[in-house]
């Protein structure tokens, strides 16, 4: 098997781990605001039940709320699941929307009171508030944990192959069997890719909001 054949097969393999990481931060990043939301209600059952969800979430191996999402609703409850990609998918946005809604509770808890209060004086809703003067400084705030957060997003997608998904890695594994062990290897160059775009897409990100000082 030549070298072009499995960077082909690689790519295909980087197509499904690419669509896993776009949906899981397309779905994940508005769930964790509204969990963070519930994590900071005052609404105390609300707050209690929000923030032991997240505890257990947050507790529990990634692979584990895999396998619980593929396998659980057919062994308990003798009924057919989703197939491997939306459970993979599901996984993935419950896990990652709790690790955010702690990153976006701290970024927005961090903003002074006082401007809140500011903004209430002049007049403004606290939607406008939170929208037009707080949400800015919270992005600020959020950034360099959120990209901490979203690198290793693109490593723990190699986990969907647990179920049999085929990304990146999975793809790598097959050559194995044919006593090829470099494919695997060879995976670490597209993942430093990646992981070096979004390094520098953040860095960009961070330059534009330095004004915004808290």
């Amino acid at each position: 098997m030549g070298f072009w054949e499995i960077t082909v097969s690689l790519l295909e393999g980087l197509k499904w781990t690419c669509l896993l990481f776009a949906l899981t931060l397309v779905f994940a990043l508005p769930l964790g605001l509204l969990i963070s939301f519930g994590s900071m209600s005052k609404f105390k059952p609300l707050a209690y039940v929000t923030k032991t969800v997240v505890w257990i979430v947050r507790g529990v191996p990634l692979m584990l709320q895999i396998f619980v999402v593929f396998y659980v609703p057919g062994l308990l409850f003798n009924m057919e699941g989703l197939d491997r990609f939306p459970s993979a998918v599901l996984a993935f946005v419950i896990n990652y929307a709790c690790y955010f809604s702690e990153i976006f509770r701290g970024g927005i808890e961090s903003i002074p009171k006082g401007q809140y209060e500011a903004g209430q004086v002049l007049g403004m809703k606290k939607s406008d508030v939170f929208f037009k003067v707080v949400l800015m400084q919270v992005v600020k705030q959020i950034l360099p944990p959120m990209s901490n957060e979203v690198i290793t997003l693109v490593k723990d997608t190699a986990l969907a192959r647990v179920i049999a998904i085929t990304e990146m890695l999975k793809a790598a594994e097959q050559y194995a069997a044919y006593g090829l062990i470099w494919p695997i290897f060879y995976t670490a160059v597209f993942y430093l890719i990646f992981v070096g775009l979004l390094t520098l897409l953040f860095g960009y990100f961070e330059k534009k909001l330095s004004y915004y000082k808290v």
